[in-house]
């Protein structure tokens, strides 16, 4: 079974394929510009970004959005991850981290999936720490300075652990049972 996936990052869509795998859903990448909305929750930037690739395309898609959340930074940078890594990066995050104890953090995944029926959203979170460094060459965007709970190494020193615990891959994972009938 494929699936349309509307993203410009084709590590996503490795991400999906990956998750996708044992319940035999394939995610293709669509490159459809959208609109993204400025919202503190990721799941309602899914949603709203869903909507309007379907309504663009007419045909049923996916989109995922995904926020870093930092609990000394009460929530920062959140649903606005990917423009603050644009921005200043990881190296910025560890500047506004410098001298902070409570290193606590989590990643939330949402996707937003519309078809003729409507809007369906899955969602996923993975607990952890920001690094006091960055770590690691593999992966991206913030995976040099995660480190999910129970784990020693950053998301880009250990892809294969992401692959496993990610909130990408709990909400694809999710998504996958669903539209499989699982």
């Amino acid at each position: 079974m494929k699936i349309r996936f509307a993203t410009s990052n084709p590590h996503k869509v490795a991400e999906a394929n990956e998750a996708g795998r044992e319940f035999g859903v394939e995610f293709e990448q669509i490159r459809v510009d959208y609109p993204e909305i400025r919202a503190e929750d990721v799941e309602d930037v899914a949603k709203d970004g869903a909507q309007y690739v379907f309504g663009k395309t007419k045909s049923a898609v996916i989109v995922e959005d995904t926020g870093l959340y930092i609990e000394a930074l009460n929530g920062f940078p959140g649903a606005f991850s990917a423009f603050v890594h644009r921005k200043i990066g990881s190296d910025g995050i560890l500047k506004l981290m410098d001298g902070v104890e409570n290193r606590a953090a989590k990643f939330r995944s949402a996707i937003g999936w519309r078809d003729e029926n409507g809007v369906k959203i899955f969602s996923g979170e993975v607990e952890g720490e920001i690094n006091s460094e960055k770590r690691g060459k593999e992966g991206f965007g913030y995976d040099p300075i995660f480190v999910p709970k129970g784990q020693k190494k950053t998301f880009a020193e250990d892809f294969r652990m992401k692959n496993k615990v990610s909130h990408r891959r709990q909400a694809f994972e999710k998504f996958c049972k669903w539209v499989a009938g699982a």
